[in-house]
């Protein structure tokens, strides 16, 4: 997409050398004498740079009519990047524009490279500003939303009211939270109603999958890096860190971050600041840090898997998330949230679960948690055709609570404990196969994404959407 630069000078023939210098398919030019057209210009165009000459009128060199409309493009969009020309040696001049609102300054003459090179910068910070724009503006959208419903943090289980009670004494201060949980329990809505009850709710807040971000990117993705640091530093980067400046940082996967880069993430969070790969300077930030991670207390306390002091950087307040089986009382609550949105979503008609589908859903232990009851209520809605959603509309596996009760009834026919042989498996289907395998793995490793990928030979991404496609 092209960007817009506006030039006002009234000097016709700078106007045309900058024209020449900014020549470049992905700009459009626009061109002025007149300051007093700057209004229209806004209003009719999207402009990505302004270059404003500070002196309008021939003979004079105090630059107010400058600064004057300086203030009226900055009234109109606080947001605009400007570029103020003035002559050589008025650089005093410059400065005082800047510290009105100007971004940078170029004396006249100049050196076309060095024009080129403060336009694009002015571009590039105009985008990061409509980018914050949009952030702020999601954030108070959030912010005027129901933290419970929005973030589907439903139930009035006894462990649930136990989590939303944290929630609401631990949101209002900046104290650092370490949200546990299995996968699929909802620690990242459990964050959103942090930031979102917060007095950062106004900014934006920044997520960060620990789990996904690789060593070599590691400083790049967190610290920020300048132009050619690196092969494919094509353009200087914010890091997720500096970025999140003023609002909060979510580190989810935190337990998945190798030893190594624990002490780099450690004394970033001591010192709030950081240095983006390539520069010499650090950038000071800050940030109210939120953690998710599945690994549990006494993995956390493994030094071979997490460093007790980054642990008790993070860890000011705690949020343990209690897995669905562990209240299942909220079950029902949940199932019927997920349908009434599943309907409207697919233009549905609307109708109840049956009974035998309502025990299914709380006799299952549901081993991926709320993400995937989500996910069962969804393929019922899609597949189910009868009048009342069935149990087999949500095609979930035989490993439930009931499975349980049905074992410990054959145990007491079966009081001498002699094991009962297991028949053969003919069931040769690929799908059940892939499905019990995953299971299985994933029981084997306590629900650790990462861990349970690498055993079975996959990326992340393509484990978890193994997960959502089994309903796990």
């Amino acid at each position: 997409m092209r960007k817009t630069i506006l030039i006002i000078d009234d000097d016709a023939d700078v106007l045309h050398a900058s024209k020449l210098a900014l020549r470049h398919p992905d700009y459009h030019i626009l061109t002025s004498t007149r300051p007093d057209t700057i209004p229209a210009m806004l209003a009719e165009h999207d402009i990505d740079a302004i270059l404003l000459d500070l002196n309008f009128q021939r003979g004079t060199t105090s630059g107010e009519e400058g600064l004057r409309w300086l203030a009226e493009i900055k009234r109109l969009d606080p947001a605009a990047a400007v570029v103020v020309i003035t002559a050589h040696g008025g650089v005093a001049l410059a400065v005082e524009a800047m510290k009105h609102g100007a971004t940078d300054f170029i004396t006249k003459p100049w050196a076309n490279e060095r024009l080129a090179i403060t336009v694009n910068n002015a571009v590039q910070l105009r985008s990061t500003r409509r980018a914050a724009e949009r952030m702020q503006q999601q954030a108070r959208e959030l912010a005027t939303t129901d933290a419970a419903d929005r973030a589907g943090l439903i139930g009035r289980s006894p462990a649930m009211q136990q989590v939303l009670s944290l929630i609401a004494r631990a949101a209002p201060t900046d104290a650092n939270v370490l949200i546990l949980g299995e996968n699929g329990t909802g620690k990242e809505l459990v964050a959103r109603a942090l930031h979102r009850a917060s007095k950062r709710a106004q900014q934006a807040m920044v997520s960060v999958d620990l789990g996904a971000v690789s060593a070599s990117l590691f400083e790049s993705e967190l610290f920020g890096h300048k132009k050619g640091a690196f092969t494919d530093a094509k353009s200087d980067r914010i890091g997720r860190l500096p970025a999140a400046d003023g609002g909060s940082l979510f580190l989810d996967e935190i337990g998945n971050l190798p030893l190594t880069l624990q002490p780099k993430l450690l004394t970033a969070l001591e010192q709030r600041q950081v240095t983006p790969v390539g520069a010499n300077a650090p950038v000071g930030f800050d940030v109210r840090v939120i953690c998710a991670t599945n690994l549990s207390r006494d993995q956390l306390a493994d030094e071979k898997l997490f460093r007790p002091d980054l642990l008790f950087r993070l860890n000011t307040v705690e949020i343990q998330i209690p897995p669905l089986r562990q209240r299942r009382e909220d079950i029902p609550l949940l199932a019927a949230h997920f349908l009434a949105h599943y309907t409207h979503k697919y233009d549905k008609p609307a109708k109840p679960f049956s009974p035998a589908a309502m025990d299914a859903l709380t006799s299952y232990d549901w081993p991926g948690n709320v993400r995937a009851l989500r996910h069962a209520v969804e393929r019922a809605v899609i597949l189910g055709n009868g009048p009342q959603y069935s149990a087999e509309d949500m095609a979930l596996p035989v490993t439930t609570a009931a499975s349980a009760v049905a074992t410990a009834k054959a145990a007491a026919i079966n009081p001498t404990n002699i094991a009962t042989p297991i028949p053969a498996d003919d069931d040769l289907n690929l799908d059940r196969m892939e499905q019990q395998m995953i299971t299985r793995a994933l029981t084997k490793n306590a629900w650790n994404i990462s861990v349970t990928a690498k055993d079975l030979g996959l990326t992340r991404a393509s484990l978890y959407r193994r997960m959502e496609r089994y309903g796990l």
